[in-house]
């Protein structure tokens, strides 16, 4: 057998643009500090892996068809999401010295579109107990920043063709949306996809009126002159990443347990589930007894805003909020105490705290980096949601039969979560960690107790 793993093979790349231009796509953009805040992280990389069906075998020009009609519906798409067609422009200013930051919508070439083959099967992807690292090269954009999208398209589709599937890989600038706008955005493609050119008026047109706090001016100074005092390109360790799978019973059970072990009904199924795997990632690191640990939760601020801002809203609202405790406090009490401190960090996080957050960043504007702020080996964080809907997606090839991400955003303890391929309440969770703390997890008879085997297993 070969030592060379098979590479990918890029066939062609064009640009996408609207088919046609609004007038709101020729104004400037102007974003929010939630916006501005992430220009040192990755893009969003996010994508469905498809098995070819039957008419791909007998129909010759079967990947040609199927990328003219990717490529015209993205064109239909990019009309409603139009700022994912621009570019990022720096506006310097001499006194006080700053920077302002925007999208400029209606001059970028557009998005770009790359087709790409690879000489592996779906079952190469989906057997192996780690994911591939191949999977990184099904995207766009692989290491870079949100900041790049001065130079760089803000939105990659990439198309890979596989013996006996297709994988359709998106890589969307940060900076533009947050998850919910991302599949969002993803949702509308397949809407207009299947709609296949009838002129259709899209179930949920998005927002794109930016939202600024009370009395703020929407053009937002940065104090900085030159990207290096605000962009930092770390590289993650080494990691191993795994995708475990959880029933919607597994999940039912664990959220009994925290609910019974915290005398209380209102722990969610998520919170629960994060709090097991909070507990038992800090056990496989094995942590010094007074070591803080930290679990992060990815929470939507729209619906928590008064009045709240709409899932339409496109742009991001997004705020970690955690349980902070000790690995000796987290390890000596059960379940329900950890799932109960998220569950106040979740009800705790109201429209004041995200304001006085607003507020506190307009005095002083900074832009988060990983490199410098965090100290992730005590840390977990969780990412993405089941809620969205993923494998609601369809391009004429049925339904997805796996979810992949790229390199973006990856470090020691990152969880990302996604619903399970059945539907139902049934999560997968795509786990991040050094190789030894996944070795270490995989012996952890809480934790494996949980997982059930999923469709990709069988």
């Amino acid at each position: 057998m070969s030592t060379n793993p098979p590479k990918i093979r890029y066939i062609s790349e064009s640009f996408i643009k609207p088919q046609y231009a609004t007038e709101d796509s020729k104004r400037p953009l102007y974003l929010t500090p939630w916006d501005l805040l992430i220009l040192s992280t990755n893009y969003i990389q996010r994508g469905l892996l498809f098995t070819k069906p039957p008419a791909a075998y007998a129909q010759e020009d079967f990947i040609k068809t199927l990328l003219d009609r990717l490529k015209h519906s993205l064109s239909a798409t990019l009309v409603h999401f139009y700022p994912l067609a621009g570019r990022l422009v720096t506006q310097k200013n001499e006194n006080p010295p700053s920077s302002l930051i925007f999208v400029d919508c209606g001059n970028g070439p557009g998005a770009k579109f790359i087709h790409a083959s690879l000489n592996m099967t779906v079952s190469d992807i989906l057997s192996p107990i780690d994911v591939p690292s191949i999977v990184q090269s099904f995207f766009d954009h692989n290491r870079a920043v949100n900041y790049d999208g001065h130079t760089m398209s803000l939105l990659t589709i990439q198309v890979t063709e596989l013996k006996d599937g297709i994988f359709i890989g998106c890589s969307m600038n940060h900076c533009i949306g947050d998850g919910t706008s991302y599949w969002h955005f993803f949702n509308t493609w397949s809407e207009i996809f299947q709609a296949q050119g009838k002129n259709i008026s899209i179930t949920r047109p998005p927002i794109h009126r930016r939202w600024f706090p009370d009395g703020v001016s929407p053009i937002i100074n940065l104090p900085f002159t030159h990207q290096d005092e605000f962009i930092s390109r770390g590289e993650a360790p080494k990691l191993r990443e795994r995708m475990f799978h959880f029933s919607s019973e597994s999940i039912a059970k664990l959220k009994a347990k925290a609910n019974a072990e915290s005398n209380t009904n209102k722990i969610s199924s998520f919170q629960s589930l994060s709090a097991l795997v909070w507990r038992c990632i800090s056990r496989a690191r094995c942590l010094p007894h007074d070591q803080i640990t930290t679990c992060r939760l990815t929470t939507n601020n729209r619906s928590r805003m008064q009045p709240s801002l709409s899932n339409d809203y496109f742009g991001n609202s997004v705020h970690a909020v955690g349980g902070v405790t000790t690995a000796g406090e987290l390890l000596e009490h059960n379940l329900g105490w950890a799932a109960w401190k998220l569950h106040e960090a979740v009800i705790n996080h109201t429209d004041k705290v995200v304001r006085d957050f607003l507020h506190t960043w307009l005095q002083s504007p900074l832009v988060f980096q990983r490199t410098r702020f965090s100290d992730p080996y005590n840390v977990v964080m969780m990412g993405s949601s089941p809620r969205f809907n993923m494998y609601g997606n369809e391009f004429g090839m049925g339904k997805a039969v796996a979810l992949r991400s790229g390199f973006a955003n990856k470090v020691d303890g990152k969880v990302s979560s996604y619903p399970g391929y059945e539907g139902g309440g049934s999560i997968d969770l795509e786990v991040c960690l050094r190789p030894d703390t996944m070795s270490a997890l995989e012996s952890d008879e809480e934790f494996m107790d949980a997982v059930s085997v999923s469709h990709q297993q069988h």
